[in-house]
């Protein structure tokens, strides 16, 4: 920084050469300008990225590169700053950056003293998933220490948001939502939706479970009512969704409580009747769909 006033920089590349390697330390900000960090976060997607491909990942209490820090400083600047961008699509752009020698230099030997044989595309396929796995467990510790429970969190990171200032929005509704007294029917719904619709999908020669409901192969009112005030609630909260405003997406949800409950009480889903069975099972993946447009809610 220094250097570059000197030489008659502006004052804006000055600032961020210096204020990008913020958060220096626990409890430190984020870059306050806008320049610093952009470059906080590509200096960190560029180094998280390098250092992975070589083999040089943290393992156990070892992180000689501090790439715990470098993450957490990454994700801290990206919410905080309210940077929308595609975490995964940054990510794939850095190791595209990094040449095919570089990846090759990481593949360690296995116990029979050979390299894995895997071609460029498949290195940076498994470095991907790798990388984003290290950024979200630094965030879990983040939110941890905010006092944000397992459950919300783990709920979000189900339905895998690709920006984290997104992810943030969500975590945060849902925390919200979980306060309304409709929460924990509503979650052990989902959850019970979600197991009917797994052992369903693995019974061996299953059809698989569509998502068009007939109204002409209803026999319950109570089904009926729920295909109703679904259709209902989705309408509703399309423009909320759209926004981003996922607290009132999920709390025009919760008014689904009445006629789900009332489906369960009164409703077989596994009818004799494959035409009937069929459509209950459409009608219970709109709103296992329905739900997961903000967190997997059967996980609170």
């Amino acid at each position: 920084r220094y250097y570059a006033h000197h030489d008659g920089e502006a004052a804006t590349v000055a600032e961020a050469l210096d204020s990008h390697y913020q958060p220096r330390f626990g409890g430190d900000c984020i870059a306050a300008d806008q320049l610093g960090q952009v470059l906080a976060v590509a200096e960190r997607l560029d180094t998280l990225a390098g250092i992975f491909a070589v083999g040089m990942k943290p393992g156990g209490n070892k992180d000689p590169f501090a790439l715990r820090r470098a993450a957490l400083g990454l994700a801290r600047t990206l919410i905080e700053g309210g940077l929308e961008l595609d975490l995964r699509g940054s990510f794939i752009e850095a190791l595209e950056l990094l040449p095919d020698s570089a990846l090759a230099a990481g593949l360690k030997p296995g116990k029979d003293g050979k390299r894995p044989s895997l071609n460029a595309g498949e290195r940076r396929a498994i470095l991907l998933d790798e990388l984003c796995e290290f950024v979200f467990e630094r965030l879990r510790g983040y939110y941890a220490e905010q006092g944000f429970a397992h459950a919300p969190f783990e709920s979000v990171l189900a339905v895998q948001p690709t920006s984290l200032v997104d992810f943030d929005r969500r975590l945060r509704a849902v925390v919200e939502f979980g306060r309304c007294p409709q929460a924990a029917s509503l979650a052990a719904a989902n959850k019970r939706v979600a197991n009917i619709l797994r052992k369903q999908a693995e019974e061996a020669d299953a059809p698989p479970i569509g998502r068009t409901v007939d109204p002409a192969h209803f026999e319950a009112d109570a089904e009926r009512e729920l295909a109703v005030a679904l259709a209902d609630a989705r309408r509703d909260s399309a423009t909320a969704l759209a926004a981003g405003d996922y607290a009132a997406v999920l709390a025009r949800l919760a008014q689904l409580q009445v006629p789900v409950d009332a489906f369960f009480d009164s409703v077989l889903v596994n009818d004799d009747d494959p035409d009937v069975r069929a459509n209950r099972l459409a009608l219970l993946n709109q709103l296992k769909t329905q739900f997961g447009t903000v967190a997997d809610i059967a996980l609170l």
